[in-house]
């Protein structure tokens, strides 16, 4: 295992494809009028799409260096691709929050302050939160997708990583 080819480039290859094919969802869910409440079967698309980039990059990345992959490394390019990816889509969505649809924020706060109305929240503790989520509308957001991606893309590259990894010592 000595030989191994460089990672890098097939983490930025691959995590630059999961990011623009995720922003490309998001820009059809948005003309669709969708994004606001997007259905769930566009997140079930969305993890769909990455296990597919994670398995096609370590994929790659196995087959580039003779047919092994150890696991840890399965995870780190895994990971790799999914922060490039994650990268993209935050510069997408402070694009998107800013300069493409100014209003998300008010409109997203406003369902969700309809929620906690019926929710039975007295007025005064829907003020509070509404208070409280307009002003940490964008760390809120942007600190979920980074903990959700983190997540997601930990789960799935130990999973993938686990069934592709190959060692020279597995000779079957």
């Amino acid at each position: 295992m000595e030989n191994q080819v460089s990672s890098k480039s097939i983490i930025l290859n691959y995590g630059v494809y999961l990011g623009v094919i995720s922003v490309i969802m998001s820009l059809i869910v948005y003309a669709t009028g969708n994004h606001l409440q997007p259905h769930w079967a566009v997140n079930l698309i969305s993890v769909l799409v990455m296990i597919t980039f994670i398995a096609l990059g370590m994929g790659k990345f196995k087959s580039s260096n003779g047919g092994y992959m150890s696991w840890g490394k399965a995870v780190k390019n895994g990971m790799g691709i999914v922060l490039i990816s994650m990268l993209i889509t935050i510069l997408y969505l402070f694009l998107f929050i800013n300069y493409i649809e100014p209003e998300f924020k008010t409109q997203t706060l406003e369902i969700a302050q309809q929620t906690w109305i019926d929710s039975n929240m007295t007025s005064e503790q829907v003020e509070t939160t509404r208070k409280i989520a307009d002003e940490y509308f964008s760390l809120s957001l942007y600190g979920s997708i980074i903990i959700m991606s983190l997540f997601f893309g930990f789960v799935i590259s130990a999973i993938t990583g686990a069934i592709m990894k190959r060692s020279p010592e597995e000779q079957y």
